[in-house]
């Protein structure tokens, strides 16, 4: 995988560092290979909630149709840079089918739904949506990605809402200390019976000491290494069939060097 797209999406975070993820994705991008690197333009404006209860939707649906057109006639895996967590849906219903498995590193489940989201922020709906409980225009058909196909590692910081859905729900759920091992990895993914997969890093899902710029760092993580670790276990058990890198909330350039070579080394696992 050697492909990139970049889309610096701000919108679909409630974060009040959220601008923040637009110069993240072009420090990210300033350290990739021009030559592989394609620059998304995401609209300026905030956009509108038409009434939907989330926020910037009218934002989030025009780049999930960007993302798509420019994914659409892809033919290799391609790695999109975010940005917050909502460029995961474009990238992923470019490519979703009955055969596909997300697994989703996050420190975050990103399980709610407008009702239960306490912010409104379409970042913590995205998996849901993936999975086809959204408003209609951020939602994947319902059934085209159903939950015995999701694994979720390295979570621990859940909405009530999102611990009842998932305790209903047939998602694979990794905690922190299963990245101790990561055969584990592989063997989630496995068992999903899927021919492929998406997987999707939330750079939130590194412990905070080997993270510093996210917007909603969560203690007890896992390392850079582990997850590296756990990436390359799932890519050797199925073909990896796109990902997406989100989350890079740097506070200032020099905060941003100090991030790119764990970052690069996981783009290095993922491509």
């Amino acid at each position: 995988m050697s492909r990139f797209v970049v889309v610096p999406q701000w919108q679909g975070s409630g974060s009040s560092r959220a601008m923040q993820l637009v110069d993240g994705a072009a420090a990210i991008a300033g350290d990739l290979p021009r030559a592989s690197c394609t620059p998304l333009e995401v609209p300026l404006e905030a956009g509108e909630s038409l009434g939907s209860g989330v926020r910037r939707l009218s934002s989030l649906v025009r780049v999930r149709e960007a993302l798509e057109r420019e994914l659409a006639d892809v033919s290799e895996p391609t790695i999109v840079v975010g940005g917050d967590c909502g460029v995961a849906l474009g990238a992923v219903s470019a490519i979703a089918s009955s055969d596909l498995a997300l697994v989703w590193f996050d420190a975050h489940a990103d399980l709610n739904t407008p009702e239960s989201s306490p912010s409104g922020a379409f970042g913590g709906m995205v998996l849901r949506a993936l999975l086809g409980d959204a408003p209609a225009r951020l939602a994947l058909p319902t059934g085209t990605i159903t939950t015995d196909r999701v694994v979720l590692a390295g979570s621990r910081d859940l909405d009530p809402a999102e611990v009842d859905f998932l305790a209903g729900s047939a998602i694979r759920t990794l905690a922190p200390d299963a990245f101790a091992e990561p055969a584990r990895f592989g063997e989630a993914v496995a068992a999903t019976g899927a021919t492929r997969v998406h997987i999707h890093v939330d750079l939130d899902v590194l412990d905070p000491a080997a993270m510093s710029g996210v917007s909603q760092p969560v203690p007890f993580g896992p390392s850079v290494a582990e997850v590296v670790a756990a990436i390359r276990a799932v890519r050797e058990v199925l073909p990896c069939a796109g990902a997406t890198l989100t989350g890079f909330s740097p506070v200032s350039p020099d905060a941003a060097v100090d991030d790119l070579g764990a970052i690069l080394r996981i783009i290095g696992a993922l491509a």
